[in-house]
């Protein structure tokens, strides 16, 4: 599979395109307005404390709070909020961690006003960006992406992906993490860490750990709610989440995303730094790579099919809602089940890339087309969910249901990503409405007048829309056209073109000059 990434950047945003087998799959959009990024961490200060919720508001110097539930404070609240006063009051050896002693891990079954106060320091990170009205959604569980590994402060524990499938691979992993964990640091290894050796997993760790080092000194007499963390630019922390060995080219439009980007790879996978390439030519560069015409194709409320079959794809604030119809998707020699499966499959595909796409997230509702044997409805669900394996982002796949109907829930952490490829009509202005034809023809027959009476025209061409000359000249020596010859004693020729809007039209003198009306 070749699969590249292609990355466009101005000063406002960065769009980058995930593309395999030359489709488009994913879609990225960052804004530089935007001030919360998942992962990002925040010294907030409780501004609200919700009893009926079991919740609180926070604060974190900015006009939207952030929300955050008992159970988002996690196993290790009184870790990190012992660790938060100490090294608000300078105390350096929280930086590493070593020798601490931790607290007794927070219940399950709690109350979160016998633990907060409002005006009270917390340390939260972002685990959900703003949707909508809504402020982000923060966890008291801080935790630091890598590469290859996921560092986990306070929790002395070694997980590995459940995608590495191999014991003895696991085994190894594991192994090599006990040798290299420091004290009161987890760690959760990554698919990607696969097969990687003891120096890159290593490296990796030192990176986070300077990380975690730095972020605690800029908390040192902190006053006032702020960030204490942001996560890496939107580029690298795209790759940091999708690349792997298969990528074959990463092409940048920007010197300085591309510097940075040279950079994040040359520090975590120095072998694929090659891959990384600057784009100088003058074509818009997702022109270029027909990045352009896909979100053309794929956005919008009907998405269309090769094979004739399309999609209607509506967004709501509650779900998603897409409905599958076959279109002029018939084959000869085949029933109507076996057509039914064939338009189902090929929807399951592209509603899968389709997920992706616009990254939709929270409950997705399909209407496939119904099928009868029971067989077809489970090579249906069978062909969703292998081509749901793709998708990072957690996902739940229910069977089809007695009315055709397929439920997906999809992890839901950024806005969904929306494209606007409609454009406002030249014709009606986006009112719906046009003036009347009839009115266009008074308008043509005024200026004819003017040039006739006042200007002493005897000769003229007007060319105008297709369907105003049919209507000029319907009729013959009856026509409108023969009526404004003998009306006002000139020669009149009509010509039509197509190039015209439905409104327009042009006068020309006997020379054949365009006169100015």
């Amino acid at each position: 599979m070749t699969k590249e990434l292609i990355i466009s950047a101005n000063e406002n945003e960065i769009q980058m395109a995930l593309t395999e087998d030359k489709q488009l799959v994913e879609l990225h959009k960052d804004n530089a307005s935007s001030k919360f990024s998942v992962g990002d961490i925040f010294v907030g200060r409780v501004r609200k404390i919700m009893p009926g919720l079991n919740a609180a508001f926070v604060d974190l110097g900015d006009e939207k709070d952030g929300f955050m539930h008992y159970l988002d404070l996690g196993p290790d609240y009184n870790n990190f909020n012992k660790y938060l006063k100490l090294a608000m009051n300078g105390d350096a050896s929280v930086a590493t961690l070593k020798g601490f002693k931790c607290e007794p891990i927070l219940e399950k079954n709690g109350n979160l006003s016998n633990l907060l106060s409002v005006g009270q320091y917390l340390l939260v990170q972002v685990s959900k960006e703003p949707i909508s009205t809504k402020g982000p959604k923060l966890t008291g569980d801080i935790s630091l992406a890598g590469h290859y590994l996921v560092l986990t402060p306070f929790s002395n524990k070694i997980s590995i992906s459940q995608k590495i499938k191999g014991n003895e691979e696991r085994n190894r992993l594991r192994r090599l993490m006990q040798s290299i964990r420091p004290e009161n640091f987890g760690v959760i290894v990554r698919t990607v860490a696969e097969g990687k050796t003891v120096a890159e997993l290593d490296a990796d760790l030192r990176l986070l750990l300077d990380k975690w080092a730095k972020m605690t000194a800029s908390m040192k007499k902190i006053n006032t709610p702020r960030k204490v963390h942001s996560e890496l630019g939107a580029a690298s922390a795209v790759l940091r989440d999708l690349l792997t060995d298969d990528f074959n080219a990463i092409y940048i439009d920007n010197q300085h995303i591309y510097d940075d980007v040279k950079n994040y790879i040359h520090t975590v996978s120095p072998d694929k730094e090659d891959i990384v390439k600057l784009y100088k030519m003058e074509t818009p560069i997702f022109e270029q790579f027909g990045v352009q015409r896909d979100i053309r194709r794929a956005f919008g409320r009907i998405v269309t099919i090769r094979s004739g079959v399309y999609l209607y794809v509506e967004h709501t604030e509650a779900m998603h809602v897409i409905d599958v119809n076959s279109g002029n998707h018939i084959k000869a020699g085949t029933g109507q089940e076996d057509t039914a499966l064939q338009v189902n499959i090929e929807s399951a595909k592209e509603i899968a890339r389709q997920l992706r796409l616009r990254d939709m997230g929270g409950i997705v509702i399909i209407d496939f087309i119904d099928m009868n044997k029971a067989e077809n409805r489970k090579t249906l669900f069978n062909v969703m969910t292998e081509e749901m394996k793709r998708d990072k982002a957690r996902h739940t796949i229910l069977p089809l249901s007695k009315f055709g109907l397929m439920q997906i829930t999809r992890q839901r952490v950024r806005p969904v990503v929306e494209v606007d490829v409609q454009e406002k009509c030249p014709f009606c202005e986006g009112t719906g409405t046009i003036r009347s034809s009839l009115v266009v023809v008074d308008d043509i027959e005024s200026n004819l007048r003017h040039l006739t009476t006042n200007g002493g025209e005897r000769r003229l061409t007007i060319v105008m829309h297709p369907y105003i000359h049919a209507y000029v000249t319907h009729g013959g020596l009856r026509s409108l056209r023969f009526k404004w010859m003998w009306r006002y004693k000139t020669y009149i020729k009509v010509a039509a073109s197509e190039t015209l809007n439905l409104l327009d039209y042009k006068f020309y003198n006997a020379s054949g000059n365009e006169i100015s009306m």
